[in-house]
């Protein structure tokens, strides 16, 4: 009984309390209010004429409906706006703006905004603004928007329609047509793109100068296929695809040099491209490789490459120079190779050491 009094009469204080509140705009602009408050359309301080109020701060246990807001919109669950919202706007789980957004809009699920959007969105799974975002958008899952001006960062992916003039920066996928710079984990999509191309797999655009990734689309680049040999007697098949200056390796193998076992190899790096003559260039290159026979242990070797490349004809290319390589492997493996190193320890476990070699081949431009 004594639950049943405490609850009749908490229920009987918020009905006067929001009964007092609606007298606060009693007399004002009929469509502008001081404080709006409330459970859940249409209970509250502006009743079943909320939508037709523009609000300068709003509370709503459950979820909040007004034309527009100016200062603070706070709901437990949804802000669902008809027209603009500028200063905060914070949602449990979704702020709906049908018109623009200016200033901060904060929520559990989403922020979506049916125009254009100034200022900081964050969202536990996703932002979407039809039209032009010109701040930041920060979302668990994904961000959507017709044009981006600012930043963009998501769990997942960052797509707009148009242009993305700020960076795009996702766990998996970023998408744009005029894009400035992308950085994805999995792969990268544009149409244009002014600065770098950062993917964990594959980059695809029209135009990028400097897309880094294993695999690289450009329109504009250039795509390679090339035979080459090094100082341990691998030789390598593999794919060069990039931009104007860097490019993407990976390739394939064997090595010759061994007679005890078959070793198969398996090689990718990142490269780049200074070009001297039209005919004439040197190209850098990071590469990491390694030697198995899929039964016990590995030879592992990191390499810098300095290679002079010089083209004949249009589509033929010949290139060598001298390498620096880091190997490491167990012991016991015994993989004798390279006589001379510049350094190696010997205290530790797996063998380690440091030595020149060469890399040379030639490629078939596509």
């Amino acid at each position: 009984m004594k639950n049943l009094r405490f609850c009749a009469a908490k229920a009987l204080f918020v009905s006067i309390f929001l009964f007092g509140l609606s007298f606060v705009s009693f007399g004002q602009n009929d469509t502008t209010s001081a404080v709006h408050v409330g459970f859940i359309y249409p209970l509250s301080t502006n009743g079943k004429h909320a939508a037709s109020y523009t609000n300068r701060f709003s509370l709503h246990a459950i979820a909040g409906l007004s034309k527009s807001e100016t200062g603070v919109a706070i709901s437990g669950a949804a802000n669902l706006i008809k027209q603009d919202a500028s200063g905060l706007q914070m949602a449990g789980a979704v702020n709906l703006i049908s018109n623009n957004a200016k200033g901060i809009q904060l929520a559990g699920a989403a922020n979506i905004t049916g125009n254009n959007a100034n200022g900081i969105q964050m969202a536990g799974f996703s932002n979407v603004v039809k039209n032009e975002s010109k701040g930041a958008q920060l979302a668990g899952f994904m961000n959507l928007a017709g044009s981006s001006q600012s930043l963009q960062m998501a769990g997942f992916a960052n797509i707009t329609r148009n242009d993305a003039k700020g960076l795009q920066i996702s766990g998996f996928l970023n998408k744009g047509k005029n894009v400035n710079a992308q950085v994805a984990g999995f792969a990268n999509v544009a149409k244009n793109v002014k600065g770098v191309q950062l993917a964990g797999l594959v980059n695809i655009a029209d135009t990028s100068d400097y897309p880094i990734a294993i695999f690289n689309f450009i329109k504009s680049g250039e795509k390679s296929i090339a035979v080459t040999l090094d100082e341990t007697m691998t030789t390598i098949a593999s794919f060069r695809s990039g931009g104007r200056v860097l490019y993407g390796i990976a390739g394939i193998g064997y090595n010759f040099k061994d007679d005890k076992r078959d070793l198969y190899a398996v090689e990718a790096g990142l490269g780049a491209h200074i070009k001297l003559t039209n005919d004439f260039r040197l190209n850098l290159e990071a590469v990491s490789q390694t030697l198995s026979n899929f039964k016990k242990g590995a030879y592992n070797k990191n390499a810098l490459r300095i290679i002079p490349a010089y083209k004949i004809g249009k589509k033929l290319e010949i290139f060598a120079g001298p390498t620096i390589n880091y190997v490491s492997y167990k012991r016991g493996n015994d993989y004798d190779f390279v006589k001379k190193f510049i350094w190696k320890n010997d205290g530790s476990k797996d063998f380690q050491g440091v030595h020149f070699g060469f890399n040379t081949g030639i490629q078939l431009i596509l």
